[in-house]
């Protein structure tokens, strides 16, 4: 039988289950200690009344913080003029599996989501895809408080004095994304190319490539598809342009 790992009886398969076991005890201490190293990195202090635009209209910087001491953002890409479909995928991964911040709040974390779209096209989109995390559009905001899109970024607060505290991008964004983490738990895993599968299992496809389908839920990243959550959105129908121009931002 192709495709599946071998068959064995209970007591074999706790051995093997315990023998790696091992190795993810060593990766969780391993995490930890890296973590600890995280909290000892030196901080940026800038400009926290620089104004950001939400829902209420322009606010400082430093109301984000919602009067606690830590502040955590993801800062997410934007294709200018797209329509809903047209939005970044990679980015849509962060935002729809966090959608609850009360753990972070009782901890004295707060959490927004940043992004440089323009405030009158991020509301609509906001509000279609029934995200319930503050948004907040840093167009023409420099770095730290707005800057490169596409991370996951830490802030300290001390009184009216901000900080930039940590930032991480690419995978480091995986933490927040528990589909990635549940399907790394599973036989298949992610199918992507650069994983390590054995001989016979189903062919792997590129990075992502389940992140946008179109209608008939197909794999698609053409004109006819959207990042995949939008599919369970209300008045989502079956699209024929990205509306892309120019670049993500």
């Amino acid at each position: 039988m192709t495709g599946r790992p071998p068959v064995a009886d209970l007591a074999t398969w706790q051995q093997a289950r315990d023998a790696l076991l091992v190795r993810e005890k060593a990766h969780t201490r391993e995490g930890d200690a890296i973590a600890a190293e995280r909290r000892k990195l030196p901080m940026v202090e800038f400009d926290g009344k620089v104004e950001v635009v939400g829902a209420e209209g322009p606010v400082p910087f430093v109301e984000l913080f919602q009067g606690r001491d830590e502040l955590v953002v993801y800062k997410h890409m934007w294709w200018d003029g797209a329509p809903h479909q047209g939005q970044c995928e990679g980015c849509t991964h962060m935002p729809w599996h966090f959608d609850n911040a009360a753990y972070l709040n009782a901890r004295g974390v707060s959490f927004a989501m940043l992004t440089t779209g323009a405030w009158d096209e991020v509301a609509p989109f906001v509000e279609f895809m029934g995200y319930t995390q503050p948004w907040y559009s840093v167009r023409g905001v420099d770095g730290p408080a707005g800057g490169d899109m596409g991370y996951l970024t830490s802030y300290l607060r001390d009184g009216d004095r901000t900080f930039l505290t940590y930032s991480t991008t690419g995978r480091g964004c995986e933490s927040v994304n528990g589909s990635i983490a549940l399907l790394d738990m599973t036989v298949y895993g992610r199918g992507e190319v650069w994983e390590q599968h054995p001989e016979g299992w189903p062919e792997s496809r590129p990075a992502g490539w389940f992140w946008r389908t179109n209608a008939d839920g197909d794999s698609s990243w053409g004109e006819d598809s959207r990042p995949v959550p939008q599919w369970t959105r209300p008045g989502a129908t079956p699209v024929r342009t990205l509306g892309r121009q120019g670049h993500c931002h």
